[in-house]
């Protein structure tokens, strides 16, 4: 079990979102934003945020060429 809140699995799933969108045609951008200590989490968290809309990206690979 990876943890996605450090910058290592943030990253990870942040390329696993853009490879996964890419092979059915989408591009997406996945920015990783660190957002310091949480004191509920007792630990430091990096949070993902994407330009897509409701969960869906906004771009197909066709559209961000032109």
């Amino acid at each position: 079990m990876s943890d996605h809140c450090t910058d290592a699995g943030a990253a990870r799933l942040a390329q696993r979102i853009k490879e996964y969108w890419r092979k059915k045609g989408f591009d997406v951008d996945v920015d990783m934003r660190p957002e310091g200590f949480v004191s509920t989490m007792r630990s430091a968290r990096t949070d993902l945020r994407s330009d897509m809309v409701n969960g869906m990206p906004r771009r197909s690979m066709g559209a961000s060429a032109a």
